[in-house]
């Protein structure tokens, strides 16, 4: 016990080499993987999120560590540099007038009419869970007439919302009802933590995707509904543009784009128009 616990202070105290080129080439290796811009005011975000990766890998050098990425564009090791490196802040509900108007939307769509819905960065779930939640809550059958694909490039965040497990603090604000009817509620050791029901969590399938990758996944096309929120502020005006018209080709004719409160189309509205605070209709 002596020895492991020795060990790991020895592993915390090594002192990292973190140089400016390390900083740049960083932010073009994210750019070009995610097509997240890091500004020069997240260098020491940076630091403190690969340096736990370093310390973890035993390396002693940004320089080596990067090194190393470079030379195999297959390494696994990709994946937690990504990972480290993407931001994943949600909540249930989450800008609330979005799910009231999905909730007319729904209300209002033909009865036989299947709907797909999509949560592009769904981070640790509450999302894809908040537009399941309103499903179930706004129509009859639900499950069997809409489909919901919950979607991020943090392969780790993706794996947490698919257990659907919170700590009881993330949900109290909900109210009585929707924790009694879409919320379990831990006993014994798992005492102050809720899961999603599981009938629930079949409603929504999960899966990594790379919103910067050249193809999406084949079933990423005829959607209603799609919440690309608070996404877009990381990338480049460019590289806003090409996933707005990849997300305009995969909506159906008239699917409905939500995104976040501090976004706006801007110079893109050719592709969308607005009907709502931050919500836009396809064109």
């Amino acid at each position: 016990m002596t020895s492991r616990s020795n060990a790991a202070t020895a592993n915390s105290a090594i002192e990292l080499d973190y140089q400016d080129q390390d900083f740049q080439r960083i932010r073009s290796m994210i750019f070009a993987q995610a097509g997240i811009y890091l500004h020069e005011g997240k260098r020491a975000m940076v630091f403190n999120r690969l340096s736990k990766r370093l310390r973890q890998t035993q390396q002693r050098s940004f320089s080596d560590y990067l090194d190393a990425l470079d030379c195999s564009a297959d390494s696994p090791e990709w994946e937690f540099f990504i990972n480290a490196l993407t931001t994943n802040l949600t909540a249930f509900f989450r800008e609330a007038h979005h799910f009231d108007m999905l909730r007319e939307m729904l209300q209002n769509k033909p009865a036989q009419q299947a709907w797909s819905i999509w949560s592009c960065a769904t981070a640790s779930g509450e999302e894809a869970y908040s537009i399941a939640i309103t499903a179930a809550a706004s129509l009859p059958a639900a499950q069997e007439s809409v489909r919901i694909i919950a979607s991020d490039i943090n392969t780790h965040t993706l794996a947490r919302a698919s257990q659907g497990i919170y700590p009881l603090s993330k949900v109290e604000h909900l109210g009585d009802g929707i924790l009694k009817n879409y919320f379990q509620r831990g006993t014994g050791e798992r005492d102050g933590l809720v899961r999603i029901q599981p009938w629930l969590t079949q409603w929504i399938a999960f899966t990594q995707i790379n919103l910067q990758s050249h193809s999406w996944p084949t079933h990423i096309a005829q959607l209603n509904a799609i919440f690309c929120r608070n996404v877009l502020i990381y990338f480049q005006e460019s590289t806003q543009r090409q996933v707005l018209e990849r997300l305009h080709h995969a909506l159906a004719p008239g699917g409905y784009l939500f995104m976040g409160h501090a976004e706006h189309l801007g110079k893109h509205e050719d592709l969308f128009k607005p009907i709502g605070k931050t919500v836009y209709a396809k064109r």
